[in-house]
């Protein structure tokens, strides 16, 4: 069983990798809808327009295969956009039917912008629909085959209605423009993505290895330490509801899966920081659950990770795969990239609490910048 998680989780790795590949600083969202789909649970993303939000969202859902369903609501967004329309051949015969053919009930990835300017027919639907997988209208009752929906926003609502829609949403990520030190790495990466169409590489099968395994995950170990960042966060005057408190689990045992191990950890802990609804809130708790976060690290979602630790071991998957990387490359990689590596990791590692994998790759880097006698 080991063999095969471990063999989704790399393919599904490879496949972020190529939906990613030149849009800089988008990886942890990237990432972030590949655990929420393996949880079968959904995200929510605030920030502002322009930042590459549906441009991830769409290259993750290429990549993935399956059906996508992509809309940008508005004030005047009427249902049968999103879920079909009647079928009038029906409606003669006195039925109500909804014609759902390439609409959002028979999606597997769903995009949907602007997600609070909904009207309040489309959100109740909307809530069938994430909640149970199930589409209900009119003599129209269809189980949808939905495994995430990504929901974007400018903001969150201050309107206590909509807060509750928003939080169906259990991952909450927050996405800022790239900083200036990375316009010019953003500006050649998004001429080259604009160049290049992303290349399909699973057909969905990788997800479903790694969900249908979710219940054969052993939480037992780790439930001690998800109790204790709780009773932390509530220390620190940081609450969450008993019901994403429970669900934090589905996220923590994908986290698990998505590393090939069907037995959590402490390292699979991370996903608690986005399960707190607010950009506040997700700052206190990440210093609150620091020491709890310490050994935080997965091998094919470090930037998620990283992001939401901000601890060395968040940081180890990532300086093995860049240093991996280089090593690989049949022209040499420039002076400069391998002692920024070399620099990096000396930054946070020190030769006691250096990994054995990390000190072999280390080595190897270092020797490439010897000349050769």
């Amino acid at each position: 069983m080991n063999a095969s998680l471990q063999s989704a989780a790399a393919q599904i790795r490879q496949a972020v990798r190529v939906a990613t590949d030149g849009l800089v600083g988008r990886e942890q969202l990237a990432e972030l809808i590949v655990l929420a789909a393996v949880a079968r649970e959904h995200i929510l993303v605030i920030g502002p327009p322009g930042t590459a939000k549906s441009a991830v969202v769409r290259r993750v859902a290429q990549s993935m295969g399956g059906r996508y369903f992509e809309y940008l609501l508005g004030r005047f967004t009427e249902p049968s956009e999103l879920f079909g329309a009647v079928d009038l051949k029906k409606l003669r015969e006195g039925t109500v039917e909804t014609d759902v053919s390439g609409m959002l009930p028979e999606a597997d990835i769903v995009f949907l912008d602007e997600v609070f300017l909904g009207s309040t027919a489309i959100l109740n639907t909307l809530l069938g629909v994430l909640n149970e997988r199930r589409f209900r209208r009119g003599h129209t009752q269809i189980q949808c085959p939905l495994r995430v929906c990504v929901g974007a926003s400018n903001g969150l609502p201050d309107d206590e209605a909509l807060a509750a829609f928003g939080d169906r949403f259990l991952l909450h990520l927050f996405v800022e423009s790239v900083p200036d030190n990375q316009l010019e790495a953003m500006l050649a990466g998004g001429w080259q993505s604009e160049q290049r169409p992303v290349q399909q590489l699973l057909g969905l099968s990788q997800l479903d290895t790694l969900g249908q395994a979710m219940n054969n995950v052993d939480l037992g170990s780790v439930r001690p330490a998800l109790a204790q960042a709780i009773r932390r966060l509530r220390g620190a005057g940081i609450q969450l509801s008993d019901r994403r408190i429970v669900k934090s689990q589905r996220l923590i045992a994908a986290a698990a899966l998505l590393s090939g191990r069907l037995e959590a950890s402490e390292a699979d802990l991370w996903p608690l920081l986005y399960v707190l609804p607010t950009k506040e809130t997700q700052q206190h708790g990440r210093e609150v659950l620091r020491e709890i976060f310490a050994q935080s690290n997965n091998s094919h979602l470090f930037s998620a990770v990283e992001e939401a630790t901000l601890q060395p071991m968040s940081r180890l998957s990532r300086l093995l795969e860049t240093g991996e990387d280089y090593l690989a490359r049949t022209e040499q990689p420039t002076g400069a990239l391998l002692e920024g590596l070399l620099r990096e990791i000396d930054a946070n590692f020190n030769e006691q609490t250096m990994p054995s994998a990390l000190q072999e790759i280390r080595g190897q880097v270092a020797r490439l910048l010897t000349p050769a006698v």
